[in-house]
């Protein structure tokens, strides 16, 4: 990483690339997670590689959502990890939240090494060694999960999620945030809240949301969560891209 220069065009992808290579040979990025990195950083060109007003404000909604939880919980993988550890511990503290790993490709081996890596990035707690519980409706291992983490909590912050744990999830009747470059993905779809950016600016901008939120009345922040809508929020990302690739042309 020391070799690429700062002046360079695309410094801030190629470092992000970087940090996952890396991730894949410390054994806490699964090799899948290079292709859903890749796949996440197609969409992102369309959107040009920053965060819209409309994101900015699906940010805000969040975390208005995360503060009126009762037991919110940020679950986190293996590139969540890799690319926003620390973003991840000082917004769970800011809430406060309680961080949980689940994992699609789980072993034993990769649970403990980024429960480590969180805790070495100053996580007091971190959840989903356990596993003494399953989300209903999965056959996979991201069914597995914490008692005291994922399986009781009201809101659930699923950054890089597959669809189909973010619908089991609504149908427990939980409240589901996704981070999601992909505005017509399955996750995207199913959430609650839709964040249509990418976690390296998502998670920085939703602490920096519950920095200003966080002396709000309840009353305040329920009006603002009681006003998103979701699907016009897809429908304007979808239109922005679709927009933005005309004009290029």
């Amino acid at each position: 990483m020391k070799e690429i220069p700062k002046t360079h065009p695309r410094y801030a992808s190629l470092i992000t690339r970087e940090k996952i290579s890396q991730a894949v040979k410390n054994g806490i990025v699964h090799e899948t997670g290079l292709i859903a990195h890749g796949r996440g950083e197609a969409f992102d060109y369309l959107l040009g590689e920053k965060t819209l007003p409309q994101a900015d404000m699906a940010e805000k909604v969040s975390t208005a959502a995360l503060l009126c939880a009762k037991s919110p919980v940020i679950s986190v993988n293996g590139n969540v990890v890799a690319l926003v550890a620390e973003d991840c511990i000082s917004l769970a503290d800011i809430i406060p939240a309680k961080i949980e790993v689940n994992l699609f490709h789980r072993t034993k081996k990769r649970i403990e090494k980024i429960s480590k890596e969180l805790s070495n990035y100053g996580a007091k707690k971190v959840y989903g060694q356990k596993a003494d519980a399953k989300i209903p409706g999965l056959e996979h291992s991201r069914s597995l999960c914490d008692r005291e983490g994922i399986y009781s909590a009201d809101v659930v912050l699923v950054p890089l999620e597959d669809g189909d744990r973010s619908q089991a999830l609504r149908k427990m009747g939980k409240t589901v945030i996704a981070i999601d470059l992909n505005p017509l993905s399955r996750t995207a779809r199913s959430a609650n809240i839709t964040v249509i950016d990418n976690v390296t600016r998502a998670i920085p901008n939703i602490k920096k949301w519950g920095y200003k939120l966080k002396n709000f009345n309840k009353n305040e922040l329920q009006a603002l969560i009681e006003m998103w809508d979701n699907e016009n929020n897809l429908r304007d990302m979808v239109s922005y891209i679709s927009k933005r690739l005309n004009s290029l042309f």
